[in-house]
Protein backbone atom coordinates (compact mmCIF):
# COMPACT_ATOMS: atom_id res chain seq x y z
CA UNK A 1 0.00 0.00 0.00
CA UNK A 2 1.25 3.47 -0.89
CA UNK A 3 1.48 6.18 1.70
CA UNK A 4 -0.60 9.26 0.81
CA UNK A 5 -0.29 12.84 2.00
CA UNK A 6 -2.01 16.19 1.61
CA UNK A 7 0.16 19.28 1.68
CA UNK A 8 -1.37 22.37 3.28
CA UNK A 9 -1.01 25.67 1.44
CA UNK A 10 1.09 27.04 4.30
CA UNK A 11 3.78 24.52 3.31
CA UNK A 12 3.62 25.21 -0.44
CA UNK A 13 4.11 28.97 -0.04
CA UNK A 14 7.43 28.82 1.90
CA UNK A 15 8.76 26.29 -0.62
CA UNK A 16 8.95 29.16 -3.10
CA UNK A 17 10.39 31.61 -0.59
CA UNK A 18 13.59 29.77 0.32
CA UNK A 19 15.57 27.07 -1.42
CA UNK A 20 17.19 26.25 1.94
CA UNK A 21 13.96 25.70 3.88
CA UNK A 22 12.30 22.48 4.96
CA UNK A 23 9.25 23.17 2.76
CA UNK A 24 11.44 23.40 -0.31
CA UNK A 25 13.18 20.18 0.65
CA UNK A 26 9.82 18.46 1.10
CA UNK A 27 8.66 19.60 -2.34
CA UNK A 28 11.92 18.48 -3.95
CA UNK A 29 11.51 15.09 -2.26
CA UNK A 30 7.93 14.80 -3.55
CA UNK A 31 8.98 15.73 -7.09
CA UNK A 32 11.85 13.24 -7.05
CA UNK A 33 9.81 10.40 -5.55
CA UNK A 34 9.16 7.68 -8.11
CA UNK A 35 5.67 7.05 -6.71
CA UNK A 36 2.83 9.51 -6.40
CA UNK A 37 2.00 10.06 -2.78
CA UNK A 38 0.45 13.53 -2.65
CA UNK A 39 -3.27 14.04 -3.07
CA UNK A 40 -5.03 17.16 -4.34
CA UNK A 41 -8.63 18.14 -4.98
CA UNK A 42 -9.97 20.83 -7.28
CA UNK A 43 -10.64 23.12 -4.33
CA UNK A 44 -7.17 22.60 -2.89
CA UNK A 45 -5.49 23.31 -6.24
CA UNK A 46 -7.53 26.50 -6.56
CA UNK A 47 -6.41 27.48 -3.04
CA UNK A 48 -2.75 26.85 -3.91
CA UNK A 49 -3.03 29.04 -6.97
CA UNK A 50 -5.00 31.78 -5.20
CA UNK A 51 -2.53 32.07 -2.33
CA UNK A 52 0.59 31.84 -4.49
CA UNK A 53 -0.68 34.52 -6.88
CA UNK A 54 -1.63 37.08 -4.20
CA UNK A 55 0.24 40.35 -4.68
CA UNK A 56 1.66 40.35 -1.14
CA UNK A 57 3.13 36.87 -1.66
CA UNK A 58 4.37 37.59 -5.19
CA UNK A 59 6.50 40.43 -3.80
CA UNK A 60 8.40 37.89 -1.70
CA UNK A 61 9.39 35.71 -4.66
CA UNK A 62 9.54 38.28 -7.45
CA UNK A 63 11.78 36.04 -9.57
CA UNK A 64 8.69 33.99 -10.49
CA UNK A 65 6.11 35.46 -12.81
CA UNK A 66 2.48 34.37 -13.00
CA UNK A 67 3.25 31.73 -15.65
CA UNK A 68 5.92 30.22 -13.37
CA UNK A 69 3.47 30.00 -10.46
CA UNK A 70 0.74 28.44 -12.59
CA UNK A 71 3.29 25.96 -13.99
CA UNK A 72 4.42 25.09 -10.45
CA UNK A 73 0.82 24.35 -9.41
CA UNK A 74 0.34 22.34 -12.63
CA UNK A 75 3.46 20.35 -11.77
CA UNK A 76 2.07 19.63 -8.30
CA UNK A 77 -1.03 18.28 -10.04
CA UNK A 78 1.11 16.07 -12.28
CA UNK A 79 2.77 14.36 -9.32
CA UNK A 80 -0.45 14.01 -7.32
CA UNK A 81 -3.52 11.83 -7.15
CA UNK A 82 -6.64 13.81 -8.01
CA UNK A 83 -9.37 13.26 -5.46
CA UNK A 84 -13.05 13.92 -5.94
CA UNK A 85 -14.68 15.07 -2.71
CA UNK A 86 -17.50 12.73 -1.77
CA UNK A 87 -17.92 13.50 1.93
CA UNK A 88 -18.18 16.94 3.52
CA UNK A 89 -18.29 17.64 7.25
CA UNK A 90 -18.04 21.36 7.34
CA UNK A 91 -17.53 22.68 9.78
CA UNK A 92 -15.31 20.28 11.73
CA UNK A 93 -12.33 22.59 12.19
CA UNK A 94 -12.32 26.30 13.07
CA UNK A 95 -11.06 27.40 9.64
CA UNK A 96 -13.03 26.53 6.49
CA UNK A 97 -9.74 26.30 4.52
CA UNK A 98 -8.49 23.67 6.98
CA UNK A 99 -11.73 21.74 6.51
CA UNK A 100 -10.98 21.70 2.77
CA UNK A 101 -7.54 20.16 3.46
CA UNK A 102 -9.12 17.61 5.83
CA UNK A 103 -11.80 16.67 3.30
CA UNK A 104 -9.14 16.09 0.64
CA UNK A 105 -7.12 13.95 3.05
CA UNK A 106 -10.09 11.89 4.22
CA UNK A 107 -11.56 11.31 0.77
CA UNK A 108 -8.09 10.45 -0.56
CA UNK A 109 -7.51 7.96 2.28
CA UNK A 110 -4.36 9.84 3.29
CA UNK A 111 -2.04 8.87 6.08
CA UNK A 112 -0.74 12.39 6.71
CA UNK A 113 -1.66 16.04 6.49
CA UNK A 114 1.55 18.07 6.29
CA UNK A 115 1.10 21.56 7.71
CA UNK A 116 2.80 24.22 9.81
CA UNK A 117 -0.47 24.70 11.72
CA UNK A 118 -0.70 21.34 13.47
CA UNK A 119 -2.76 22.82 16.32
CA UNK A 120 -5.43 23.95 13.85
CA UNK A 121 -6.14 20.28 13.07
CA UNK A 122 -6.93 19.26 16.65
CA UNK A 123 -9.03 16.10 16.83
CA UNK A 124 -8.25 14.94 13.28
CA UNK A 125 -6.10 11.96 14.37
CA UNK A 126 -8.70 10.81 16.89
CA UNK A 127 -11.74 11.18 14.62
CA UNK A 128 -10.28 10.35 11.19
CA UNK A 129 -7.04 8.45 11.87
CA UNK A 130 -4.96 10.92 9.85
CA UNK A 131 -1.63 12.04 11.34
CA UNK A 132 -1.06 15.78 11.23
CA UNK A 133 2.65 16.63 11.09
CA UNK A 134 5.01 19.46 10.26
CA UNK A 135 7.23 19.13 7.16
CA UNK A 136 10.39 18.44 9.17
CA UNK A 137 8.66 15.67 11.12
CA UNK A 138 7.43 14.09 7.90
CA UNK A 139 10.89 14.20 6.32
CA UNK A 140 12.21 12.42 9.42
CA UNK A 141 9.45 9.78 9.16
CA UNK A 142 10.42 8.98 5.56
CA UNK A 143 14.13 9.00 6.37
CA UNK A 144 14.96 12.05 4.27
CA UNK A 145 16.54 13.87 7.23
CA UNK A 146 17.73 12.85 10.67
Amino acid sequence: MTMKVVIDTNVILPALMSIDGVSNRLMLWLFSNERKISVVSNTLVMEYQDVLLRDKNRKIYEQFDEKDIVAFVDDICLISFHQKINFLWRPFLKDIKDDMVLETAFNGECDYIITYNVKDFAGVKEKFGIEVVMPKTFLKIVGEIE
